[in-house]
């Protein structure tokens, strides 16, 4: 029995795996239980998500990656492991070959902890390769071309922008500013218009249900529950789609002008390409309501949200699998 190849997108928010043959198997949120009296892993993925905030003094609730990196290495480790033995993809004497995702911009040191933490939890080769490239691939896009393809993705703790041609990166950036800084954001704003607490499940939940950041496209009103900051008592508020546009306009014109800086630097034979091809969405972010009208508006091209965006990076690992000997030569380390 020999083991499988996966492919994993190991994200802020989210982990997917792909293995090699059977596709998408599993896709958890990176969340890990910990008993802090001696440092034991007692829950991992939706279970452990069950548990933020809602849990008593000794027992932590963690996602040990913040802003697409490894935060608590030894957690992520664990993390790993269990997710790996779930799938049974090890062979009776071999171990899998993975392929991991990581923001562009991430340092060799962060680069090696992923890489450790991935042999570590079971892998025999660590391939590493960039995330804007292949959700490029897993959103369909043609990216060994010799024509310009922009790829927006929208993570959790990091948005991607990537302009792409022959197969590779031309330009790019990354910055942490993604899905859960519009959680915070949308946290504060209650916090600080309506003097209520609210968890980060709650704002998420706001930002999926009635959240919008094109001025006008949304007008819907949401019931939220919290704890009042005055008398500390539970209270209900009512919030509308217009008070949320507001809250993530900020946070939204960094991602604009990290999409304008790409542009700007862009060979102009490759932009002249984008605006045939248009730019394409991929991330649990690009499902945030009026993200594509407001690109579209401000960079002057046409924006097209992928088909699954949350699944583009894991298809694409499941892609770059099939040709795993071909990208070997880009093996890290």
């Amino acid at each position: 029995m020999f083991a499988k190849d996966i492919g994993i997108d190991l994200g802020t928010a989210n982990v997917l795996i792909h293995v090699k043959g059977k596709g998408i198997v599993l896709n958890e949120p990176s969340v890990v239980a910990i008993d802090r009296n001696n440092n034991r892993v007692l829950a991992v993925g939706e279970e452990a998500r069950r548990m933020v905030g809602r849990t008593p003094g000794n027992i932590a609730a963690m996602r040990p990656l913040k802003d697409g990196v490894i935060a608590d290495f030894d957690v992520t480790e664990a993390m790993l492991k269990h997710f790996i033995n779930k799938l049974n993809v090890k062979g009776f004497l071999s171990k899998p070959r993975i392929l991991i995702c990581c923001p562009t911009n991430i340092t060799s040191v962060e680069q090696k902890a992923i890489r450790e933490a991935a042999e570590k939890s079971g892998g025999k080769k660590v391939y590493l390769e960039e995330e804007p490239k292949v959700a490029a691939i897993g959103a369909g896009m043609d990216i060994f071309q010799p024509y310009g393809n922009m790829v927006v993705d929208i993570g959790g703790g990091t948005t991607d922008v990537a302009v792409l041609s022959m197969g590779d990166i031309v330009t790019a950036s990354s910055i942490k500013m993604a899905g859960d800084k519009f959680d915070a954001e949308i946290l504060s704003y209650i916090k600080k218009e309506y003097k209520l607490l609210i968890g980060d499940r709650t704002a998420e939940e706001i930002k999926i249900n009635i959240g919008t950041v094109f001025p006008g496209s949304r007008d819907e009103s949401m019931e939220i529950r919290g704890r009042d900051m005055v008398s500390g008592l539970p209270r209900t508020i009512t919030v509308k789609s217009s008070e949320i546009e507001g809250a993530l306009r900020e946070s939204v014109a960094v991602i604009v002008q990290a999409a304008k800086n790409v542009l700007e630097k862009t060979p102009p034979e490759l932009s002249a390409d984008i605006i045939d091809r248009g730019v394409i969405l991929t991330g649990g972010g690009a499902l945030l309501h009026g993200i594509d009208q407001l690109l579209a508006e401000e960079l002057k091209v046409p924006v097209l949200v992928a088909e699954n965006p949350m699944d583009c990076v894991a298809i694409g690992t499941g892609i770059m699998l099939e040709n795993i000997d071909r990208i070997s030569r880009r093996k890290i380390g």
